[in-house]
């Protein structure tokens, strides 16, 4: 690497960084990506000269943001979903047509693809679903400014909703990490990784680096081998930040104002998501064992942190809330693959 493109990167890195430490200040939610996106979007638009994410940092970054949606599955979540297995499956099935239905609703917006108004409006897994992205024929340029629009307008609405219409009280904080430590952590996402991402390859899994150890951390949290080990904060905001860079920096002038053009189309479209996803909420009430602020904040389509983190504080049942919630997101993810290629097949 030259002296001229070192000093390059390490400026990029350095305003990341900066802006990522003020909008965790700010709780704003996953903010070392949207710090990426920020940063390298602002380098594109003000520098001619290309940069782009080598292609290790993009494999790596995935990698790890696929061991740290593996390491959200345990048995009490599988146990949770049994009891009450048909209106869960119920209302994911029907998140996932609405996402469907939303999404084709986004392509009719000139300049957006069906795969990629499909993947913008995915209810949920915004992170997994920005990784997964470009490599499956979306623009993740838009996919990724829509799907934390979607997540932003969650996090400020959501705690007003459950206070106002079920009578929460306070926020909460999200549940501590009482894994084994950093050491385990770092062995768990490791062996993830390097079992999960060969394994992959060879079964031709689309999104190897993600699906993969994503794949593998959940049987190894299934199996109890794991021991409720967990990404290390720090290297999981590191996966982040060079996702975030990596689509920011692919902007140009054009795709920028196409994204610009799909904004309102797209948050009227994320509105009508998260009221039809509250009204699936209803249904869950209705038709299983929980609380309709249980069912409101299980159905919340994104956000999966700040919903927990409400949840734990307002008396809702955190467990089921997770249950539901980790469900659909393996569901939108496990699925997304298969989802593009029909997309494109009917294209």
């Amino acid at each position: 690497m030259n002296r001229r493109l070192l000093l390059d990167w390490l400026a990029v890195l350095a305003v990341a960084v900066l802006l990522s430490v003020g909008l965790e200040l700010l709780s704003v939610p996953s903010a070392t990506l949207f710090a990426g996106l920020v940063a390298g979007l602002g380098r594109a638009l003000l520098v001619a000269r290309p940069l782009g994410a080598p292609k290790q940092a993009m494999t790596g970054a995935q990698a790890v943001v696929g061991v740290s949606i593996g390491a959200l599955v345990s048995l009490s979540t599988l146990e949770t979903i049994a009891a009450d297995w048909l209106p869960v499956v119920a209302v994911t099935v029907g998140t996932l047509l609405l996402s469907v239905l939303a999404g084709r609703l986004m392509a009719l917006q000139p300049g957006v693809s069906r795969v990629t108004g499909a993947f913008a409006m995915i209810a949920g897994g915004a992170s997994g679903i920005t990784v997964m992205a470009r490599e499956l024929g979306a623009d993740a340029r838009m996919v990724a400014v829509l799907q934390y629009l979607r997540v932003l307008l969650i996090v400020v609405t959501m705690p007003v909703v459950a206070a106002v219409a079920f009578g929460a009280s306070g926020g909460g904080t999200a549940p501590a990490d009482t894994g084994p430590g950093l050491w385990a952590g770092l062995l768990f996402t490791l062996v993830s990784a390097a079992v999960g991402y060969p394994l992959a390859r060879l079964a031709r899994l689309p999104v190897a680096a993600l699906l993969g150890p994503m794949l593998v951390a959940a049987t190894l949290d299934l199996t109890g081998l794991s021991r409720g080990a967990s990404v290390p904060a720090l290297l999981e905001a590191a996966a982040f930040l060079v996702i975030g860079l990596q689509v920011g920096l692919s902007f140009t002038r054009d795709s920028l104002r196409v994204v610009g053009r799909a904004l309102p189309l797209a948050l009227l479209l994320i509105v009508a998501l998260v009221v039809a996803s509250a009204g699936l909420g209803l249904v869950l009430s209705a038709t299983a064992d929980v609380s309709p602020l249980t069912a409101y904040l299980a159905t919340t389509p994104g956000g999966l942190y700040a919903v927990l983190a409400t949840a734990t504080g307002s008396g809702a049942d955190a467990t089921v809330v997770l249950a539901v919630q980790v469900l659909r997101l393996f569901v939108m993810l496990l699925t997304a693959p298969l989802l593009s290629r029909w997309l494109r097949r009917a294209g």
